[in-house]
This record gives C-alpha cells, structure tokens and sequence, in this order.
C-alpha cells in the first residue's frame, strides 16, 4: 500500500484509479462496470440528481417526474429526440405499472412537457410518440426567472454544481455551440 501511495500520479483519472485501488486492491475490472469495457452507456450530466430533486419540487406535491425524465434520458442519443415505440414499455421503465401505468405515465409526461422540459409530438403509435428533450439547466433556469421563485437551496445548490463542473449552459454565448453552428453549417455546404 505504501508503494501505491508514493508513486507519482499526475492525470486525475489515474489519481482515482490510486485511490480505488488504494482502498479495494483485491477488485477485478470484470466485476466494475466500466463504461469504456462495456456497451449500453449513455452521457448524463453531473448535476442530473439536483435537477432530479428540482424538477420533482417543481411538479407539486405527489407528481414525482424524474423517474419519467429518467426513462428518456436513458433513451435519448446525441440528437436530443427520442422515439417511443412502446407506451407500456416506457410507463414500466419510468416505475408506472398495472392497469393506470400507462395513464399516469402519460400524465407525467404531460407534466414535464407544460414545465418545458421535453416538447412531445404524436405518431401513427401514439399521441406520446417523439419527444424532444430540451436543455433542463436553461428550463430550470427560465422558470425560476419567468415565475420569480425565491432561488432556493436546490436552485443554489445547481449553480455551484455547475460552477464546479465547469458548465456553461447559462452563458450568453455558448462558444460550444457556435462552434457547431459553424461545423453544420460547412458540412451542408
């Protein structure tokens, strides 16, 4: 253990694989789920519990949506659009079974979109069929100014959340996406 801790690490991702095997030296890889091993992973963003808790605090009192939102989240890939092909299927993933499973899943999803989280539109399979997931810090953020809510411990717990993180969802000019503008915008010619 002493030779772990006086080898010089410079890279953060190798500091946490010292200190991991540092405090559990007899683990294997194969039984970690390491998303650089394994397939099925999606990104999320590290403040996906804070908006988790607001997004709930936002719904009222016994409309619970981040299990629904997470349902999606774990669904959707780069182009922020999911398409759902099974309601009962997504009512199941998002905790809502049984016989009114897929009315309240739907009454969730309903929720999320008047809060302005998702944009929904219907389908030949379905009135809930694609949905389009919209960034939920700038939502956040927008109904905390349009409502003028009272910045909470939650509210100001995901701004510092983002200020660790480094994210800039809130800036004016997000050179992130200029920059894929400008990329769109060449490969169409």
């Amino acid at each position: 253990m002493v030779a772990l801790i006086n080898k010089k690490v410079r890279s953060a991702d190798g500091k946490r694989r010292q200190l991991r095997d540092t405090y559990w030296p007899d683990i294997s890889n194969h039984t970690l789920w390491l998303r650089k091993v394994r397939v099925g992973f999606t990104t999320i963003p590290r403040t996906m519990s804070i908006i988790g808790r607001i997004m709930d605090q936002l719904s009222g009192k016994g409309l619970p949506l981040f299990g629904t939102y997470l349902a999606l989240w774990c669904r959707v890939y780069d182009e922020a659009f999911v398409e759902i092909r099974n309601d009962r299927e997504l009512a199941f993933e998002s905790g809502f079974s049984g016989t009114r499973g897929e009315v309240t899943w739907r009454t969730r999803m309903r929720r999320l979109e008047s809060l302005g989280f998702i944009e929904i539109r219907s389908g030949l399979a379905s009135d809930v069929q694609y949905v389009l997931i919209l960034n939920p810090i700038q939502v956040i953020a927008g109904i905390y100014e349009r409502d003028k809510l009272a910045k909470d411990m939650a509210y100001m717990a995901l701004m510092t959340r983002l200020i660790e993180v480094g994210a800039n969802d809130l800036d004016e000019e997000d050179s992130a996406f200029q920059i894929l503008e400008t990329e769109v915008i060449k490969a169409n010619g």
